[in-house]
């Protein structure tokens, strides 16, 4: 059977008529649309937002609405912590924070340190110097790419506890409430209050951080938690759809979607999950993977935070970045190989985070009925073929174009 190659291109998306996407010089992505067949997809339902874990869940053939159960369990995955029953994890940013006083009467004024991405020393200054033993609580923090990271508490605790991160600059660092009425719930609550108040105090006045403030760049002295959860226990990939599942990707959060669903983790020298990567090294990487794999995800970050920082030019210049990398895939034979190009989500610059706008999707094999689309853009995929579909259509027409699916009925 044909391998399936799935590249996306992490929040491409974006509003209007004038896009980073519409406006960038691409001649690669736009050659795929004119060989292939071309639509508009909601990764999720019309109308919801998707995260990116959430979305991939969808493009990978699960759906979200039924086996979510919270980012952090994936993030914590995606950085190489084996999660065990009843563990309640959280997805971490390095922020910075100013004022007097506790934690949470301090003020966020970046949710992202700068963007600090050697954070080495500071996860180990927190592993080392806080201590939960009191509360019966064992952690585990490890760094992910860039500012982010996950945390893993160990004990008896419940994932039905609120987020730290206000998701906003200007506010306090919000305390972990019970979302419950329960107990355990409590418990938690205050064992995430402590360790984010014991861990500021170690942050503050790290070596790393008082250096970073004499260079006038932003501390790295709170870790803001968010998006609490347990282990889901899905159906392993190749056992559901029988197909070896691999990924290239340098972000945490994605390689935690892809280990959690069972499948492999290719990492490659140079690939970061920023704007830093080394994507001629991604590209090449998934092209050889299809030797041994019959599902590649190869997935890019960047468009999406420079979206984030509400960046239209920085995100315009990626794409043609992209678009210079990908050249190779057009060599690839597409009667054994049946590729898409699509988003998880849009992240309008305008906006600075993920919206439900429908992102472009374009499906190049030889047996796809080629539509008159000529350009990767959010515009022109409305024209396409596919039509409106989600993400689990999508998941479901690959295995169908590919004769993996199985017959509804007699």
């Amino acid at each position: 059977m044909s391998k399936i190659l799935m590249i996306v291109i992490d929040g491409v998306g974006d509003r209007g008529v004038r896009t980073p996407l519409s406006t960038a010089k691409k001649p690669n992505l736009d050659e795929l649309a004119k060989r292939g067949i071309n639509g508009i997809m909601d990764t999720i339902k019309p109308g919801i937002r998707p995260g990116s874990d959430t979305a991939h869940l969808a493009l990978l053939g699960y759906d979200p609405l039924k086996c979510y159960t919270g980012r952090g369990p994936i993030e914590a995955s995606g950085v190489g912590i084996e999660l065990k029953e009843g563990d309640v994890a959280f997805r971490v940013n390095f922020g910075t924070v100013e004022g007097e006083g506790s934690v949470f009467d301090k003020i966020v004024v970046d949710r992202r340190a700068g963007r600090i991405s050697e954070t080495d020393e500071l996860v180990k200054a927190v592993n080392e110097e806080v201590d939960l033993s009191q509360f019966g609580v064992e952690f585990t923090f490890k760094r992910g790419s860039g500012h982010r990271g996950a945390v893993v508490f160990r004990g008896d605790l419940s994932d039905k506890v609120s987020d730290v991160d206000p998701k906003k600059i200007g506010e306090k660092v919000k305390r972990c409430v019970p979302l419950v009425d329960d107990e355990k719930a409590r418990f938690t609550a205050e064992v995430v209050n402590y360790f984010v108040e014991r861990s500021h105090e170690v942050l503050e006045n790290h070596p790393l951080n008082i250096e970073r403030a004499k260079r006038g760049l932003p501390k790295a002295n709170v870790l803001l938690l968010r998006g609490a959860g347990k282990a889901p226990h899905l159906p392993k990939f190749e056992e559901r759809f029988g197909m070896k599942l691999a990924c290239v990707s340098g972000t945490a959060l994605i390689k935690g979607v892809v280990r959690i669903v069972g499948g492999d983790v290719l990492e490659v020298e140079g690939v970061t999950g920023g704007k830093d990567t080394n994507l001629n090294a991604k590209v090449e990487n998934a092209i050889k993977a299809l030797e041994r794999y019959d599902f590649v995800l190869l997935h890019i970050k960047a468009t999406d935070e420079y979206g984030h920082d509400g960046d239209f030019e920085g995100k315009r210049k990626f794409i043609e970045k992209i678009d210079r990398a990908l050249e190779p895939i057009l060599s690839l034979d597409f009667s054994e190989v049946c590729l898409v190009v699509t988003a998880d989500h849009s992240t309008p610059v305008k906006v600075k985070d993920h919206t439900a706008d429908p992102v472009p999707v374009t499906v190049v094999y030889d047996d796809v009925r080629v539509d008159d689309v000529e350009e990767f853009s959010e515009l022109e995929a409305y024209k396409g073929g596919l039509h409106r579909i989600t993400g689990n259509d999508l998941f479901n027409i690959l295995l169908d174009l590919t004769n993996r699916a199985k017959k509804f009925g007699a």
